[in-house]
């Protein structure tokens, strides 16, 4: 049941589409799957309670009402609605995620939206409105990239529920991704997509291992901290690629030795990924970088802010909330952009 708060916002996200003739049917598209998601909820609470309730779901949900309160009591992660109810989409994605940017620039298009403002992605809640938009921008000469994401997040707006999407992680990824959204309500940046997530991106990781530590899991924390270490590596060297192409293209040279450049270094990277036993690396462009690029650019200048911090998250928690209002600072700490 929805409260008059939440049907409130759903609503100002319907009347935005008025508003905005040429976004209108993608606003009435988020409007119509928010109240999906939310027509969908149950308390988690009651389905771990009743004995009709599948004995592997109910499971799962117990783990997760623990992770839950651990991010509160142990992370000092906002105590809130969110992720306390449980909703199955029927769908093995929440949305997929639409980046792009131009053939000749590593900067990737943004989009602005009434609550969450402006992000280097455009969400959707069908494939194949997702699809469709890629296609659009590809027949103007857009490098995109589609990534499916797992989960989704009005940043706290709403009581966010755990999507049957979710339980496909395994525990340790699992707890993360709570603890990664829970992060974006704890502070957010509008229109600094790359701080958010690298700032979530350290929460999940630090949350994950304390989690882990938690439950005397030595050989989950074993495996995950190397896991995470070989996902950095990766991002590092699409990171670095980016940066090369970023040169190529402030170049100045003619668009064909451009072209050519480009794909030779792109070339270079998936032989690199390769070696590094990333198999199936999938289309390589400029769109493709950048979603990589925000979530993992700034990651290692906010761990090591963490660290200056002796791992206080509270304390981490407040010198990110002062950075949100101090946009000088922060780009010392992650660059922007040179093109």
């Amino acid at each position: 049941m929805l409260t008059d708060a939440q049907t409130r916002l759903i609503a100002r996200l319907a009347l935005a589409a008025g508003a905005l003739a040429l976004s209108g049917c993608y606003y009435l598209h988020l409007a119509a799957g928010q109240m999906e998601m939310n027509r969908r909820r149950e308390p988690i609470a009651e389905l771990v309670a009743h004995d009709d309730t599948d004995a592997a779901l109910r499971q799962r949900l117990d783990y997760v009402s623990r992770v839950r309160d651990f991010a509160v009591t142990e992370l000092g992660l906002p105590d809130n609605g969110s992720y306390r109810t449980y909703a199955d989409l029927g769908r093995p994605f929440a949305t997929w995620n639409l980046f792009a940017a131009p053939e000749f620039s590593v900067k990737p298009q943004h989009w602005c939206f009434p609550v969450a403002g402006c992000v280097a992605y455009r969400g959707y809640f069908k494939e194949e409105r997702a699809a469709r938009a890629a296609r659009h921008l590809a027949d103007r000469g857009q490098d995109v990239y589609i990534g499916p994401s797992l989960a989704y997040s009005t940043l706290g707006h709403l009581r966010d529920p755990v999507l049957n999407t979710m339980l496909r992680y395994g525990d340790a990824e699992l707890a993360a991704l709570i603890f990664h959204e829970l992060a974006h309500q704890e502070a957010y940046v509008p229109g600094d997509s790359d701080f958010n997530e690298a700032f979530a991106t350290v929460v999940e990781n630090e949350g994950a291992r304390r989690w882990l530590t938690h439950l005397g899991r030595d050989d989950e924390l074993t495996a995950f901290n190397a896991s995470s270490g070989h996902e950095q590596q990766l991002a590092e060297l699409m990171v670095a690629t980016r940066d090369q192409l970023a040169t190529i293209y402030a170049s100045g040279e003619p668009t064909e030795q451009m072209r050519t450049a480009k794909t030779a270094e792109l070339a270079r990277l998936r032989d690199s990924l390769t070696t590094l036993g990333l198999t199936s690396a999938g289309d390589l462009n400029n769109a493709r970088l950048a979603a990589v690029a925000t979530y993992h650019r700034c990651v290692p200048a906010l761990a090591a802010l963490l660290a200056q911090h002796n791992g206080d998250l509270p304390a981490f928690y407040s010198a990110i909330r002062a950075l949100a209002h101090d946009s000088a600072t922060r780009s010392t700490l992650c660059p922007g952009d040179r093109r």
